[in-house]
């Protein structure tokens, strides 16, 4: 009887686990679709700005607006979350509970960090005069890096949730995928801010 049920219960557990690994290959691979798809976005984005960026209507452009020290040091807080996120991933390879959360949380306040120095120059450019309706050029610089803005944001939401969910399950297969998808988006961030970075701030400048 005992051999019955041990011979019945080996594949249960043997298709359980063949369905859980196939259920999250399947969610990385779609994971990678949507990344690939949000690269067209961005890619478009760029394209239009590449061909509004000289159209300032008579309005201020680049030098006049753009303070390169501001965007270096929103730049390095972007890029120094990318480091602490990657030592978040180490430590989650390790099982470290613990020390994944502090260096996601800590991930979590630079990513605020740079939102908010994002913030405060959309809001200065505005209070100069220099809205997105005043010409192409800012039309298209607003809906460019603030598209990138409102993924960062919609990327902090993200930690904080799974920084809920780590604390309450601690790191199980379901949330060490997680932390990799977001891994993934964030590191992509870094890439698209690069773009941005060197693109529109630094060309914009010396050009």
């Amino acid at each position: 009887m005992s051999t019955t049920v041990t011979t019945q219960s080996g594949p249960r557990v043997w298709h359980a686990r063949e369905e859980h690994d196939h259920s999250g290959g399947a969610t990385m691979i779609g994971f990678w679709i949507y990344l690939m798809s949000d690269a067209l976005i961005f890619a478009s984005l760029f394209a239009v700005y590449g061909v509004l960026s000289r159209n300032y209507a008579g309005g201020p452009g680049p030098k006049q607006l753009f303070d390169l020290s501001l965007v270096a040091v929103n730049t390095g807080l972007l890029l120094a979350s990318s480091i602490t996120f990657g030592v978040a991933m180490l430590a989650m390879a390790a099982g470290r509970t613990g020390r994944t959360m502090l260096w996601l949380a800590i991930t979590g306040l630079l990513g605020a960090a740079f939102l908010g120095v994002e913030l405060h120059e959309f809001a200065t450019l505005v209070a100069e005069g220099a809205g997105p309706g005043r010409s192409a050029f800012l039309s298209s610089f607003f809906t460019l890096v603030g598209t990138h803005g409102t993924h960062v944001a919609f990327g902090l939401v993200w930690l904080i949730v799974l920084l809920l969910q780590i604390g309450k399950r601690g790191l199980s297969d379901d949330n060490r995928r997680r932390v990799m998808c977001l891994s993934m988006f964030w590191h992509f961030l870094d890439i698209v801010w690069i773009g941005v970075f060197t693109f529109v701030y630094l060309l914009g400048v010396i050009r």
